[in-house]
């Protein structure tokens, strides 16, 4: 079977500043892969690139995306495809509503599944604010899920989900995100595949990630099972696991 997203060889730059080296990537349809790193290891970067932002330059190598080579598509092109991400500092959308946001998303079909999920992630008073506009870290977060679950996409960017949320909030935020890929029933769905950053790894105390890799510098280190590798950067930091890789 093709490989849902591979990497090959990954050379980018921001305004002529190498800021990813030479990464190999790949994840299998239906695998959640998590990202380890310190702040500013370039986790965010890794992820907009292969989402396709223009800021992030790709000067060398390959992103091929359920056989495709969309390297140099756009964003709007890689969403289509079936691409879709969780910011960690969404921006504040002034003059646009949550609802109004959402049927753009849902393009135009019954509003029903949008109230059912609202209503999950505590969000119904919010569907007519405008899109994160005094909203709290844990309201913002479930805000983003809300999105995706209406966007429905095959590869789920998620970008440190337990970043400036309390404890109740990471409950449910990893109970939706679970619906989200297909990971709350009792076989996964084969079509849904993430790649899940966290600097904390509380995350997988509710999603049971596949593989884990730590991304130090702009260089991918460590795959392994996410768990052990989270242990060994508790007990002896970044640098260390990736000496005894």
């Amino acid at each position: 079977m093709v490989k849902m997203l591979i990497v090959k060889n990954l050379h980018v730059s921001v305004e002529g500043r190498k800021v990813l080296d030479d990464i190999n990537f790949s994840l299998d349809y239906g695998e959640i892969a998590v990202l380890f790193g310190p702040n500013g290891a370039r986790k965010t970067t890794f992820i907009m690139t292969l989402m396709g932002f223009p800021k992030y330059k790709v000067e060398k190598g390959e992103i091929i995306f359920k056989g495709e080579d969309v390297t140099h598509r756009n964003i709007s092109e890689r969403a289509k495809l079936g691409m879709g991400l969780s910011f960690q500092r969404p921006p504040v959308v002034r003059g646009v509503t949550l609802r109004k946001l959402l049927d753009i998303i849902h393009n135009g079909k019954s509003e029903e599944e949008i109230f059912q999920y609202a209503e999950k992630l505590n969000l119904l008073s919010h569907l007519d604010r405008d899109v994160n506009s005094g909203f709290s870290g844990g309201e913002v977060k479930r805000a983003e899920l809300l999105q995706l679950l209406m966007q429905k996409p095959e590869l789920v960017f998620i970008d440190e989900p337990e970043s400036g949320v309390d404890l109740e909030n990471i409950v449910l935020i990893g109970e939706m995100t679970n619906q989200l890929l297909g990971r709350g029933q009792r076989i996964k769905d084969p079509k849904k595949s993430a790649i899940i950053i966290t600097h904390t790894g509380y995350i997988l105390d509710y999603i049971n990630a596949d593989k884990g890799y730590i991304l130090l510098n702009g260089k991918l280190h460590c795959r392994g099972n996410p768990r052990d590798i989270l242990s060994e950067i508790k007990k002896n930091g970044y640098r260390r696991c990736i000496t005894c890789q």
